[in-house]
C-alpha cells in the first residue's frame, strides 16, 4: 500500500500476509498495512492474527488518534466496534512473541496528508460508515472520516441520504473543502454522478420516460420530477401526487441554454 495515497480501511479486502521471516523488513520500511481484527480483550486491546501462528495487539491507546476522551484513550465502544472489521496499522515492535502495532500511527499520517497533499476538487476513494438526516460520513483513508451534506449528494432534492447511498457503500468521492488546521473535509457526491449536460444528453424529446416525484411548487406552478440524481424537469401541477412516487412523463423539451427540461405527466 503507498503510504501517500491514502485508502479506506477494508477498500480491497487485502489482509497483509506478515509472518515471523518478514515482520522486521516491514517494521523498517514504516509501511502501511492492514488485518482483521480478530478479538477486543477487556482492556479493549485489539488483536489481528497471522500467519504461523504470530498474533499482532494493538494497545487502547494506539487505536485512535482522533475520537479520544480526556484521558487520551479512544472510547470503549469505538475499540469493541472494530472486531471483525479491517484496520490499518504499523509495526511499532515486538514483546513476548506479540507484535505491537498501531492503527494512530496511520491516523496521524493521514492527517498530515489532509493538511499538505489532499487538494479541493480531487477524486477519492469513500466507504460510508454513517448515516444521519443531514447527511453521511465517509472514510476517505486512514480511519479519517469526511461529510457530505445531504444537498451534495444529489442535484435532485431528497429527504434523507438513504435514498442515495447506504452504509457500506463504496463510493468515489470530491473533495469540496479542506480545514487544514484542524484535519477536517467536507466532500460531494452529485459531481460524481455527471454534468446537466452529460444526463440530458441520455434523454430524446417525444420520448416517454420514467420519473420520481421530488418537489411540488407551494403556489401550484409545477412540480419538480427527477430522471438521474442529477437531473430534474418541470412538468405542470397535478393533484394527488407525493413525494417519491414513481410516474411516467413526456419529454417535451430539452433547453441546453438554460439547462431545463420541461416534462408532461402521462
Amino acid at each position: 500500500m503507498n503510504t501517500l495515497k491514502f485508502e479506506p480501511e477494508g477498500w480491497d479486502n487485502e489482509i497483509t500476509k506478515l509472518d515471523r521471516n518478514n515482520w522486521k523488513s516491514y517494521k523498517e520500511s514504516n509501511e502501511i498495512l492492514q488485518g482483521l481484527v480478530s478479538k477486543c480483550d477487556d482492556n479493549y486491546n485489539l488483536y489481528i492474527k497471522f500467519e504461523d501462528g504470530l498474533v499482532g495487539k494493538i494497545p487502547r491507546s494506539e487505536v485512535e488518534a482522533i475520537k479520544t476522551e480526556n484521558n487520551g484513550l479512544p472510547k470503549t465502544n469505538l475499540c469493541s466496534g472494530k472486531v471483525h472489521k479491517f484496520v490499518q496499522f504499523k509495526i511499532k515492535d515486538i514483546e513476548n512473541d506479540e507484535l505491537i502495532l498501531s492503527r494512530k500511527e496511520v491516523q496521524k499520517e493521514a492527517i498530515n496528508w489532509i493538511k499538505n497533499d489532499l487538494e479541493i476538487g480531487q477524486k477519492v476513494d469513500g466507504i460510508v460508515k454513517n448515516i444521519k438526516p443531514y447527511g453521511a460520513f465517509i472514510e476517505i483513508g486512514g480511519g479519517i472520516v469526511g461529510l457530505v451534506h445531504i444537498e451534495d449528494l444529489s442535484v435532485a432534492r431528497i429527504k434523507s441520504p438513504y435514498e442515495r447511498i447506504k452504509i457500506g457503500q463504496k463510493v468515489e468521492i470530491v473533495v469540496k473543502s479542506i480545514n487544514r488546521e484542524q484535519g477536517k473535509v467536507i466532500l460531494s457526491y452529485k459531481e460524481i454522478l455527471g454534468s446537466w449536460e452529460e444526463n440530458a444528453s441520455k434523454f430524446t424529446v417525444g420520448t416517454k420516460v420514467k420519473g420520481k416525484v421530488r418537489e411540488t411548487e407551494k403556489n401550484k406552478n409545477g412540480i419538480f420530477i427527477e430522471l438521474t440524481p442529477n437531473l430534474v424537469g418541470m412538468a405542470e401541477y397535478e393533484d394527488g401526487l407525493e413525494y417519491g412516487q414513481d410516474i411516467d412523463v413526456y419529454i417535451k423539451k430539452i433547453d441546453y441554454d438554460r439547462k431545463k427540461v420541461k416534462l408532461l405527466i402521462v
